[in-house]
């Protein structure tokens, strides 16, 4: 892509995200997920990466996404419809990796995702929140592990950007891009976001469009 269709997507994707956007539903079980109308982006994350105020400032909305003192609450596939007609949807997965929750809840969240993952025909990419403060840790490397085994297309957004000094967010980059560049549903480009600043979020807007134009 050009710098000129880069520079329209950017700007087809700011006009599309000020359209309307609203919360569909919540899905704790498969039995629950809306029919399949149109192509899907997934946001996935560690509890506390900042998701909920990541999909906020990628709305422009306060309170698209609710944000929790309590990391780890929410075990639900949230979906939100973008558009008017419906173009495409939103999916908040639930957040992994939070050291307090019970065994049971972990594994009904791995059996939720898992089959999600592996049965949503409309999962066009799934995005993977990164702390920009510490890279991937080993609880990044499992969902990695089930995108690239369920075959859905990944790429990585690093979060929290304006929370380290520019040469740790380089050097965080550059190891991030070392460790996805073997695995075979990841995206090769990885986007740096601050959902305080504004970092990124024009950018990651033209990423979701992008995704779900495809096929």
């Amino acid at each position: 892509m050009n710098e000129q269709e880069q520079s329209e997507l950017v700007e087809e994707a700011r006009k599309v995200f000020a359209g309307p956007i609203a919360f569909l539903k919540s899905a704790p079980d498969l039995k629950f997920l809306p029919d399949m109308a149109v192509n899907e982006v997934a946001f996935a994350g560690r509890s506390n990466v900042g998701k909920s105020s990541l999909l906020n400032a990628l709305t422009g909305r306060n309170s698209l996404a609710r944000t929790s003192n309590t990391p780890g609450r929410t075990q639900e596939l949230n979906f939100f419809d973008v558009g008017e007609p419906l173009r495409f949807r939103l999916v908040d997965m639930p957040g992994y990796g939070y050291a307090r929750a019970p065994k049971d809840m972990v594994r009904k969240w791995r059996f939720l995702v898992n089959d999600y993952l592996r049965g949503r025909a409309k999962l066009k990419r799934t995005l993977v929140l990164i702390d920009s403060r510490h890279g991937i840790k080993d609880v990044d490397t499992d969902i990695l592990d089930m995108l690239d085994a369920a075959a859905v297309s990944y790429r990585i957004v690093l979060t929290k950007a304006d929370k380290v000094k520019a040469s740790h967010l380089a050097e965080v980059m550059e190891k991030t891009a070392q460790a996805i560049r073997k695995r075979p549903a990841a995206h090769p480009a990885i986007i740096a976001t601050s959902s305080d600043k504004g970092t990124g979020i024009a950018d990651l807007r033209a990423a979701v469009l992008e995704s779900v134009s495809e096929g």
